[in-house]
Protein backbone atom coordinates (compact mmCIF):
# COMPACT_ATOMS: atom_id res chain seq x y z
CA UNK A 1 0.00 0.00 0.00
CA UNK A 2 1.32 3.49 -0.62
CA UNK A 3 -0.43 6.72 0.09
CA UNK A 4 -1.24 7.41 -3.47
CA UNK A 5 -3.83 4.59 -3.35
CA UNK A 6 -5.00 5.51 0.77
CA UNK A 7 -5.81 8.61 -0.44
CA UNK A 8 -8.03 7.37 -3.35
CA UNK A 9 -9.40 4.86 -1.32
CA UNK A 10 -10.65 7.64 1.11
CA UNK A 11 -11.93 9.62 -2.17
CA UNK A 12 -14.21 7.01 -2.67
CA UNK A 13 -15.18 7.08 1.32
CA UNK A 14 -16.33 10.35 0.72
CA UNK A 15 -17.85 10.38 -2.86
CA UNK A 16 -19.59 6.96 -2.51
CA UNK A 17 -19.49 7.06 -6.31
CA UNK A 18 -16.34 6.14 -8.59
CA UNK A 19 -16.90 8.14 -11.71
CA UNK A 20 -16.37 11.34 -8.82
CA UNK A 21 -13.85 9.81 -6.82
CA UNK A 22 -11.62 9.35 -10.28
CA UNK A 23 -12.29 13.26 -10.37
CA UNK A 24 -11.21 14.13 -7.60
CA UNK A 25 -8.51 12.23 -7.82
CA UNK A 26 -7.50 13.23 -11.13
CA UNK A 27 -6.86 9.56 -12.41
CA UNK A 28 -9.47 7.71 -15.23
CA UNK A 29 -12.29 5.81 -13.43
CA UNK A 30 -10.58 2.14 -15.04
CA UNK A 31 -7.26 3.28 -12.50
CA UNK A 32 -9.20 3.86 -9.82
CA UNK A 33 -11.34 0.60 -10.17
CA UNK A 34 -8.30 -1.23 -10.29
CA UNK A 35 -6.33 0.40 -7.51
CA UNK A 36 -9.64 -0.27 -4.92
CA UNK A 37 -9.58 -3.85 -6.34
CA UNK A 38 -5.48 -4.58 -6.13
CA UNK A 39 -6.42 -3.07 -2.68
CA UNK A 40 -9.08 -5.77 -1.69
CA UNK A 41 -6.89 -8.05 -2.90
CA UNK A 42 -4.22 -7.13 -0.38
CA UNK A 43 -6.61 -6.95 2.60
CA UNK A 44 -8.45 -10.63 1.63
CA UNK A 45 -11.40 -8.61 2.17
CA UNK A 46 -13.83 -6.39 0.31
CA UNK A 47 -13.63 -2.71 1.41
CA UNK A 48 -16.93 -1.54 -0.76
CA UNK A 49 -20.41 -3.28 -1.48
CA UNK A 50 -21.18 -2.25 -4.72
CA UNK A 51 -23.53 -3.10 -7.51
CA UNK A 52 -25.05 -1.07 -10.53
CA UNK A 53 -26.49 1.67 -9.05
CA UNK A 54 -24.59 2.07 -5.33
CA UNK A 55 -21.55 1.99 -3.53
CA UNK A 56 -21.58 1.82 0.27
CA UNK A 57 -18.63 0.97 2.56
CA UNK A 58 -18.67 -2.83 4.39
CA UNK A 59 -18.17 -3.36 7.32
CA UNK A 60 -14.13 -4.03 6.81
CA UNK A 61 -14.35 -1.09 5.02
CA UNK A 62 -15.18 0.85 7.82
CA UNK A 63 -12.74 -0.16 10.07
CA UNK A 64 -10.46 0.39 7.26
CA UNK A 65 -11.24 3.53 7.06
CA UNK A 66 -9.94 4.73 10.73
CA UNK A 67 -6.50 2.84 9.61
CA UNK A 68 -6.27 4.40 6.25
CA UNK A 69 -6.82 8.18 8.00
CA UNK A 70 -4.42 7.75 10.79
CA UNK A 71 -1.67 6.45 8.51
CA UNK A 72 -1.62 9.19 6.24
CA UNK A 73 -1.94 11.53 9.10
CA UNK A 74 1.36 9.64 10.30
CA UNK A 75 2.86 9.56 6.83
CA UNK A 76 2.26 13.42 6.34
CA UNK A 77 3.30 14.50 9.78
CA UNK A 78 6.77 12.19 9.32
CA UNK A 79 7.32 13.85 5.59
CA UNK A 80 7.03 17.39 7.33
CA UNK A 81 9.63 16.49 10.22
CA UNK A 82 12.01 14.34 7.78
CA UNK A 83 11.99 17.47 5.13
CA UNK A 84 11.85 20.83 7.42
CA UNK A 85 14.70 22.70 7.42
CA UNK A 86 13.30 25.62 9.39
CA UNK A 87 11.75 27.64 5.89
CA UNK A 88 8.03 28.58 6.19
CA UNK A 89 5.32 26.47 6.76
CA UNK A 90 3.70 24.98 3.37
CA UNK A 91 0.91 22.04 3.15
CA UNK A 92 -2.31 21.44 2.88
CA UNK A 93 -5.02 22.38 5.58
CA UNK A 94 -8.90 21.18 5.32
CA UNK A 95 -11.22 22.65 7.05
CA UNK A 96 -14.97 22.15 6.72
CA UNK A 97 -18.17 24.39 7.93
CA UNK A 98 -21.57 25.86 7.09
CA UNK A 99 -21.64 28.69 4.36
CA UNK A 100 -22.11 31.12 7.39
CA UNK A 101 -19.68 30.22 8.93
CA UNK A 102 -17.44 30.48 5.41
CA UNK A 103 -18.64 34.21 5.44
CA UNK A 104 -18.03 35.21 8.96
CA UNK A 105 -15.64 33.58 11.41
CA UNK A 106 -13.86 32.17 8.82
CA UNK A 107 -13.48 35.16 6.34
CA UNK A 108 -11.71 36.67 9.63
CA UNK A 109 -9.22 33.60 10.65
CA UNK A 110 -8.09 33.70 6.69
CA UNK A 111 -7.28 37.90 6.82
CA UNK A 112 -5.48 37.21 9.54
CA UNK A 113 -3.45 33.35 8.93
CA UNK A 114 -2.70 33.73 5.41
CA UNK A 115 -0.64 36.38 5.34
CA UNK A 116 1.84 35.19 8.20
CA UNK A 117 1.56 31.73 6.61
CA UNK A 118 1.21 32.29 2.15
CA UNK A 119 3.12 28.39 1.53
CA UNK A 120 -0.15 26.84 3.71
CA UNK A 121 -3.01 25.69 0.93
CA UNK A 122 -6.48 25.63 2.54
CA UNK A 123 -9.06 23.15 1.53
CA UNK A 124 -12.70 23.68 2.47
CA UNK A 125 -15.63 22.29 2.28
CA UNK A 126 -18.80 23.39 3.14
CA UNK A 127 -22.48 21.67 3.90
CA UNK A 128 -24.81 20.98 6.83
CA UNK A 129 -23.08 22.24 10.43
CA UNK A 130 -24.21 18.70 11.96
CA UNK A 131 -21.77 17.23 10.02
CA UNK A 132 -18.76 19.19 11.19
CA UNK A 133 -17.90 17.57 14.43
CA UNK A 134 -18.22 14.18 12.57
CA UNK A 135 -16.07 14.98 10.33
CA UNK A 136 -13.28 16.36 12.77
CA UNK A 137 -13.60 13.34 14.78
CA UNK A 138 -13.04 10.71 12.37
CA UNK A 139 -10.13 12.57 10.75
CA UNK A 140 -11.74 13.49 7.24
CA UNK A 141 -11.14 16.92 7.71
CA UNK A 142 -7.87 19.05 9.75
CA UNK A 143 -10.64 21.57 11.50
CA UNK A 144 -13.97 22.21 12.07
CA UNK A 145 -16.23 25.16 12.52
CA UNK A 146 -19.36 24.50 14.80
CA UNK A 147 -21.46 25.26 18.02
CA UNK A 148 -20.01 23.46 20.69
CA UNK A 149 -22.59 20.52 21.29
CA UNK A 150 -22.43 20.15 25.63
CA UNK A 151 -20.54 17.38 25.79
CA UNK A 152 -17.39 15.79 23.52
CA UNK A 153 -15.51 13.04 22.46
CA UNK A 154 -11.89 12.84 24.89
CA UNK A 155 -10.63 12.70 21.41
CA UNK A 156 -11.48 16.39 20.57
CA UNK A 157 -10.50 19.76 21.31
CA UNK A 158 -12.56 23.50 21.40
CA UNK A 159 -11.33 26.31 20.74
CA UNK A 160 -14.50 29.42 21.02
CA UNK A 161 -14.85 32.30 18.60
CA UNK A 162 -17.94 33.87 18.91
CA UNK A 163 -21.22 33.50 20.60
CA UNK A 164 -24.36 33.61 18.99
CA UNK A 165 -28.16 33.92 20.39
CA UNK A 166 -30.37 32.07 18.89
CA UNK A 167 -33.66 33.49 17.44
CA UNK A 168 -37.32 32.69 16.23
CA UNK A 169 -37.50 34.32 13.32
CA UNK A 170 -40.77 35.24 10.92
CA UNK A 171 -41.85 36.43 7.52
CA UNK A 172 -41.43 40.44 8.00
CA UNK A 173 -45.37 40.21 6.22
CA UNK A 174 -47.90 38.56 7.83
CA UNK A 175 -49.50 36.25 4.79
CA UNK A 176 -50.90 33.78 6.86
CA UNK A 177 -52.97 34.32 10.02
CA UNK A 178 -51.66 31.57 11.89
CA UNK A 179 -47.93 32.86 11.28
CA UNK A 180 -47.63 35.61 14.27
CA UNK A 181 -45.88 39.19 13.48
CA UNK A 182 -45.67 39.01 17.68
CA UNK A 183 -44.44 36.36 19.88
CA UNK A 184 -47.68 34.04 20.99
CA UNK A 185 -48.86 34.51 24.14
CA UNK A 186 -49.78 31.16 25.49
CA UNK A 187 -49.64 27.22 24.83
CA UNK A 188 -52.93 27.34 22.44
CA UNK A 189 -51.41 29.87 20.13
CA UNK A 190 -48.25 28.14 20.15
CA UNK A 191 -49.47 25.00 18.90
CA UNK A 192 -51.06 26.67 15.56
CA UNK A 193 -47.96 28.17 14.55
CA UNK A 194 -46.52 26.27 11.79
CA UNK A 195 -43.22 25.60 12.27
CA UNK A 196 -39.69 25.58 10.30
CA UNK A 197 -37.59 23.64 12.09
CA UNK A 198 -33.92 21.86 11.85
CA UNK A 199 -33.81 17.86 10.44
CA UNK A 200 -31.06 17.24 13.32
CA UNK A 201 -28.13 18.48 15.05
CA UNK A 202 -27.71 20.92 18.21
CA UNK A 203 -30.49 23.17 16.71
CA UNK A 204 -33.12 20.72 16.85
CA UNK A 205 -32.13 19.23 19.92
CA UNK A 206 -32.44 22.87 21.71
CA UNK A 207 -35.19 23.99 19.70
CA UNK A 208 -37.87 20.30 20.95
CA UNK A 209 -36.36 21.07 24.29
CA UNK A 210 -37.85 24.61 24.24
CA UNK A 211 -41.13 23.44 23.12
CA UNK A 212 -41.19 20.76 25.71
CA UNK A 213 -40.09 22.83 28.54
CA UNK A 214 -43.31 25.45 27.38
CA UNK A 215 -45.48 22.58 27.13
CA UNK A 216 -46.39 22.88 23.55
CA UNK A 217 -46.55 20.37 21.05
CA UNK A 218 -45.46 22.14 18.02
CA UNK A 219 -47.02 22.26 14.21
CA UNK A 220 -44.01 20.74 12.02
CA UNK A 221 -44.38 22.50 8.68
CA UNK A 222 -41.00 21.20 7.55
CA UNK A 223 -37.92 20.00 8.59
CA UNK A 224 -34.79 21.13 6.82
CA UNK A 225 -30.97 20.42 6.34
CA UNK A 226 -29.18 23.80 6.73
CA UNK A 227 -29.40 26.71 8.79
CA UNK A 228 -29.86 28.98 5.35
CA UNK A 229 -32.71 27.32 4.18
CA UNK A 230 -34.90 28.05 7.31
CA UNK A 231 -34.17 31.57 6.55
CA UNK A 232 -35.37 31.01 3.21
CA UNK A 233 -38.62 29.38 3.92
CA UNK A 234 -39.77 31.53 6.78
CA UNK A 235 -38.79 34.69 4.18
CA UNK A 236 -41.31 32.97 1.75
CA UNK A 237 -44.05 33.59 4.75
CA UNK A 238 -44.24 29.72 5.26
CA UNK A 239 -43.65 29.30 8.52
CA UNK A 240 -41.59 30.52 11.89
CA UNK A 241 -38.04 29.08 12.74
CA UNK A 242 -35.33 29.10 14.81
CA UNK A 243 -31.67 30.02 13.42
CA UNK A 244 -28.22 31.26 15.06
CA UNK A 245 -28.14 35.14 15.03
CA UNK A 246 -25.07 34.44 13.42
CA UNK A 247 -27.09 33.39 9.84
CA UNK A 248 -29.50 35.95 9.87
CA UNK A 249 -26.85 39.28 10.09
CA UNK A 250 -25.68 37.11 6.94
CA UNK A 251 -28.43 36.13 5.05
CA UNK A 252 -29.04 38.19 2.19
CA UNK A 253 -32.99 37.68 3.48
CA UNK A 254 -32.66 39.44 6.29
CA UNK A 255 -34.78 42.53 5.50
CA UNK A 256 -37.45 40.01 5.02
CA UNK A 257 -37.20 38.61 7.81
CA UNK A 258 -39.17 39.63 11.78
CA UNK A 259 -37.61 38.54 14.97
CA UNK A 260 -39.64 37.69 17.54
CA UNK A 261 -39.01 38.79 20.65
CA UNK A 262 -39.60 35.29 22.76
CA UNK A 263 -39.38 34.43 26.50
CA UNK A 264 -37.36 32.48 27.95
CA UNK A 265 -34.80 32.88 24.97
CA UNK A 266 -32.63 29.56 24.00
CA UNK A 267 -29.52 28.84 24.81
CA UNK A 268 -27.30 30.47 22.73
CA UNK A 269 -24.44 28.96 20.51
CA UNK A 270 -20.82 29.15 21.27
CA UNK A 271 -19.01 28.47 17.91
CA UNK A 272 -15.67 27.88 17.02
CA UNK A 273 -12.93 25.35 16.06
CA UNK A 274 -12.84 21.36 16.74
CA UNK A 275 -9.97 19.23 16.03
CA UNK A 276 -7.89 16.10 17.22
CA UNK A 277 -6.19 16.76 20.08
CA UNK A 278 -3.42 14.60 18.36
CA UNK A 279 -3.63 17.03 15.41
CA UNK A 280 -2.32 19.73 17.52
CA UNK A 281 1.07 18.02 16.74
CA UNK A 282 0.35 18.93 13.04
CA UNK A 283 2.46 22.44 12.61
CA UNK A 284 -0.12 23.30 10.15
CA UNK A 285 -3.20 22.65 12.71
CA UNK A 286 -1.54 24.37 15.44
CA UNK A 287 -0.47 27.19 13.36
CA UNK A 288 -4.06 27.98 12.19
CA UNK A 289 -5.14 27.23 15.90
CA UNK A 290 -2.97 29.83 16.70
CA UNK A 291 -4.81 32.68 14.95
CA UNK A 292 -7.93 32.16 17.11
Amino acid sequence: MNPRTLNQFLALTRTLHFGHASEACNISLSTLSRNIRQLEEELGVSLFERDNRSVVLSAKGLKFEIYARETLTNWNRIQRELLDTGDPLHGELSIYCSVTASQSILYDLLNRFRPNYPGIDIKLHTGDPEHAIPRALTGEEDISIAAYPGRLSRSLIFKPAIVSPLLFIAPAEQIDSDIPIKPPMNTSEWSRVPMIVSEGGILRTRTDSWFKAMHVTPRIYAQVAGNEAIVSMVSLGLGVGVVPKIVLDNSPMAERIRILQVKPELEAYDVGLFTLKKSLQNPLVAAFWGVL
